[in-house]
């Protein structure tokens, strides 16, 4: 679901590729000849100066002063834009009661346009009022919510786009994309109360999942904390890389130098986050991810159109369509984009001969390399010795001149161990790609920095974003996919650090970000929402096969 609110004032700003200062980088590279055990304080300004580390920064964020990345004056303008898009309306009505809070239970919609016959293409409007525990409307907006339509009969569905109008009522659109009986569902994700608790998390406990690395030398081992940002009363292993300036710090072991790091793995989740009035707007069955019921019929029926009436329908479908696709007997049916389906090995394997297929990223990107191992059987993994579930993975196919890669991001990453030697950064990784039409490339990087401010995501597109079109540039035949965010399961902890409601954030920036760069894009975010299937962080396998032959799609288009 695109959630939108009145006015959406995100400036369509051209994406920024300059380069920092060379200045920065032949001093930030000078600088790793330094002793590093002696300059946990210390930084290299954008004039090559050394300082310490709280004066310097050009961050506007308060929860880190580290930041010693200089932004041009284009990628100010942007990033300003997103984050003032990405600003959630929220009412300025102080500590709100539970029982004063959203109840889904209580609210309801209606719809509003309501016709004996629509017509395919048809759009259907869908009104919400929400209600407290004490059956009263409410006279605020702020509340997450998420909509779809669905015939399931014909296994077809499709998301609606919400308007908040900030006064307790909310529209839904949608357009009516296949003939029969069509039913409306929305629920509610988040109330307004628990949306102002997340907004606080993530600009005030940017720590609340933490990570650890073990250090060895010998028979002396130590294991440190570890994190985008760390307090300065200790000293820190500084391993910030020295290409992209991401930022990573450890706390300095006590007995080890900062060399002797071993390995990278999630330490944990902090627990006691809120307080007993804040728990209560994170109750599962209550108000996280309910259904808001219909006040009187809550299901349309749908009529074909001529074939006149079909074709000047499909002259107004194009890039940014609203949806993007919908689901027809299980199939995704993208709304500006021929799709193939890929329902045998044999069709995956004509498709990718010849072809080095790089997968970086998170799980989520990992299921693909997945997948393709286990459904084309001349695909055959080879055993790296890698950790399960962690990577990098291979595998070749001899016969057709198949070799597929998964490799996943840089830190933050919550894998349980991955050896220091193999924490790669993704926009590294694609400076050492020469690219062409023999080559693919899919990245997926979202699900690991929901816990961070919005500025922490934005810096890691933007370094990966440059890479892509020098890519691009260089071998303008490549072929880039990003498969976006998607929707999960949410109980009362997992909200906490994987909303919905963060990952819809991070997946709008995303599309933001690489509009316009020459890439494709898989929208997983829709194909898990438009399908009747639960929510899941790693999506069932027919939402992932459904992806793969939209990605198979664009490496292999219809010929026209």
């Amino acid at each position: 679901m695109q959630l939108l609110y009145i006015p959406w004032p995100l400036l369509d700003t051209e994406a920024a590729v300059d380069c920092p200062g060379t200045s920065f980088f032949s001093h930030l590279l000078e600088w790793k000849y330094l002793d590093r055990e002696t300059v946990s304080a210390t930084f290299i300004d954008s004039s090559g100066q050394s300082v310490l580390s709280q004066v310097v920064g050009t961050s506007r964020n308060p929860y880190c002063g580290y930041e010693h990345q200089t932004l041009s004056s284009q990628e100010r303008v942007e990033e300003d834009s997103l984050l003032t898009a990405l600003q959630w309306q929220m009412p300025d009505v102080g500590p709100v009661p539970f029982l004063q809070s959203s109840d889904p239970s209580s609210s309801y919609f209606v719809i509003l346009n309501s016709a004996a016959f629509f017509k395919v293409g048809s759009q259907l409007e869908v009104l919400v009022h929400i209600q407290n525990f004490q059956r009263k409307p409410k006279k605020y907006g702020g509340d997450y919510l998420q909509a779809r339509i669905h015939s399931p009969k014909l296994q077809a569905g499709a998301v609606g786009r919400v308007v908040d109008y900030q006064n307790g009522f909310y529209k839904v659109f949608f357009t009516l994309l296949w003939p029969g009986r069509v039913q409306v569902s929305v629920s509610l994700v988040h109330p307004s109360e628990g949306i102002r608790v997340l907004q606080h998390l993530q600009e005030e406990k940017p720590d609340r999942v933490y990570f650890k690395s073990l250090f060895r030398s010998g028979r002396i081992s130590e294991t440190t904390e570890c994190n985008v940002c760390l307090p300065r009363n200790l000293p820190l292993c500084n391993f910030t890389d020295l290409y992209t300036g991401e930022p990573w710090f450890c706390f300095k072991p006590k007995k080890l130098p900062c060399s002797s790091r071993i390995n990278h793995f999630k330490g944990g989740y902090l627990k006691g986050l809120l307080t007993a009035a804040e728990s209560a707007f994170f109750q599962s069955g209550v108000n996280i991810k309910m259904p808001i019921n219909s006040s009187g019929p809550d299901w349309v029926t749908v009529i074909p159109r001529t074939i006149k009436e079909t074709n000047k329908l499909e002259l107004y479908q194009g890039a940014g369509t609203f949806p993007s696709g919908y689901y027809y007997k299980d199939q995704w049916r993208p709304r500006n984009f021929k799709i193939r389906q890929f329902n045998d090995p044999d069709s995956i394997t004509e498709c990718l001969q010849r072809k080095v297929v790089y997968l970086f990223g998170d799980s989520t990107i990992r299921q693909w390399f997945e997948y393709l191992t286990t459904f084309v059987p001349d695909l055959v993994e080879f055993n790296l010795g890698s950790p399960r579930n962690v990577g990098p993975f291979l595998a070749v196919d001899q016969k057709h001149s198949i070799l597929l890669k998964y490799r996943c991001h840089g830190p933050p990453i919550r894998f349980t161990t991955v050896f220091s030697s193999e924490l790669r950064y993704v926009a590294n990784e694609l400076n050492g790609i020469v690219g062409g039409k023999n080559t693919v490339v899919a990245i997926a990087i979202w699900s690991h920095f929901s816990t961070f401010p919005l500025e922490v995501y934005i810096r890691r597109l933007r370094n990966i974003r440059r890479a892509v079109v020098q890519l691009l540039d260089r071998s303008p035949k490549t072929v880039v996919v990003i498969r976006t965010a998607n929707a999960q399961e949410l109980g009362p902890e997992v909200s906490l650090f994987n909303s919905d409601w963060y990952n819809f954030q991070l997946d709008t920036i995303l599309r933001k970000m690489f509009s316009g760069v020459g890439v494709y894009l898989v929208d997983a975010w829709e194909m898990t929402l438009a399908h009747s299937l639960p929510h899941k962080l790693h999506p069932d396998a027919v939402i992932v096969k459904n992806q793969l032959d939209m990605f198979l799609s664009f490496v292999c288009p219809l010929e026209t």
